[in-house]
């Protein structure tokens, strides 16, 4: 199992936070993902098929933004 942390831009309220993390769930592999409104974190566990690749491609096709530092 893996586990990984992004800091995200664009989640402005419950509507985008719920967007999201039903976005990410839709990859398979995907075991759980816990989206903080608060911070701009998202944290993803996964296992295979899933990869980061993909998660970060759902992220950005989704409509937000992963804060790169």
């Amino acid at each position: 199992m893996n586990k990984m942390l992004y800091s995200v831009s664009g989640i402005h309220n419950k509507q985008s936070k719920t967007q999201l993390k039903n976005a990410l769930k839709q990859i398979e592999g995907i075991r759980e993902v816990g989206v903080n409104q608060t911070t701009g974190t998202v944290q993803v566990q996964y296992a295979e098929p899933a990869t980061e690749a993909a998660i970060r491609n759902c992220i950005e096709n989704s409509g937000f933004k992963i804060v790169y530092e």
